[in-house]
């Protein structure tokens, strides 16, 4: 449906859990809302109860106030749903975020008035099997990471692309990421940046010991298979609590059926920008003595 044609009548605003000024301005969008005949309801993050409605799809539209990491977990619950996403910054950085704090209000006008539009954010799914069964199934915004947890020496993987051998990593990590991620771990990895408009999959090893080393760009569609040839070993999806791999253990990774929806106030080009202006101003920097 068009952003202009699309009109919300119940939105539900999420709040991280340790941000208690992210709860109050939650609740006076809520209140503000009102004014425009829409229903609302206010919570944190791990509010089962709000969740429950959620899935349930008893809401057009989720508000994030938190950072990065909480519109990631908004999306594992809203991407199945096609809920779309407008996030609110109350965290450090925001690679994901819409506005800023405290400066909704012309956005919430804009919003109601249709005055935006959708971006589409592809997501992975990720099955972990384990002799011959599937053992734990993701959706996955950012990025799956195989890898060693926390043992010194590194993990041995090998990895296949579309059923065919592809090559042996041994390295402290494997990530397997979509667009989105490729500004999160994958960047830090020295993988490259794509705009999120692209379907692609990376491969970027982290740390790899005279092994591939460079990260692969996988044509839209591709298909993954990682088997763990050594252990410890562990997988994390999109920062979630690791699971424990055993030798043998496989995690496939490929497109998933869903999309997550961005409310968007921007032009259509400006990612670019953002990124330049984010790595500018990076937080943990500091100011450079002049």
């Amino acid at each position: 449906m068009d952003a202009e044609l699309e009109k919300f009548s119940s939105i539900a605003l999420f709040v991280h859990p340790k941000l208690k000024q992210a709860m109050r301005e939650a609740n006076m969008i809520a209140e503000y809302l009102t004014r425009y005949q829409v229903k609302t309801a206010v919570g944190y993050l791990n509010d089962d109860s709000l969740r429950d409605k959620v899935q349930s799809e008893d809401f057009d539209l989720v508000v994030t106030l938190g950072g990065d990491g909480t519109v990631l977990r908004a999306g594992h619950l809203c991407a199945p749903r096609d809920i779309p996403i407008l996030a609110i910054n109350h965290g450090s950085f925001g690679f994901l975020i819409e506005v800023e704090a405290g400066k909704w209000q012309a956005y919430i006008d804009d919003l109601i008035a249709g005055k935006f539009w959708f971006e589409k954010r592809m997501m992975l799914q990720c099955d972990l099997r384990r002799e011959g069964t599937v053992a734990g199934s993701w959706d996955v915004l950012n990025e799956v990471v195989i890898g060693r947890g926390q043992m010194a020496r590194p993990v041995q993987l090998t990895a296949r692309l579309d059923g065919n051998p592809l090559t042996t990593y041994v390295a402290d990590a494997l990530i397997v990421s979509t667009p989105t991620g490729s500004t999160a771990y994958a960047l830090a990895a020295g993988g490259p940046i794509l705009p999120p408009e692209l379907r692609n999959i990376l491969l970027i090893p982290v740390a790899p010991h005279i092994s591939m080393d460079r990260a692969i760009v996988l044509a839209e569609g591709a298909s993954v298979v990682v088997e763990a040839l050594s252990t410890p070993a562990i997988i994390s999806v999109d920062g979630q609590t690791p699971v424990k791999l055993r030798k043998g253990d496989q995690v496939y990774v490929y497109l998933s059926e869903y999309n997550l929806r961005f409310v968007r106030f921007q032009k259509a080009g400006y990612f670019y920008s953002r990124i330049i202006s984010l790595m500018d101003q990076h937080p943990s920097t500091g100011e450079v003595e002049k």
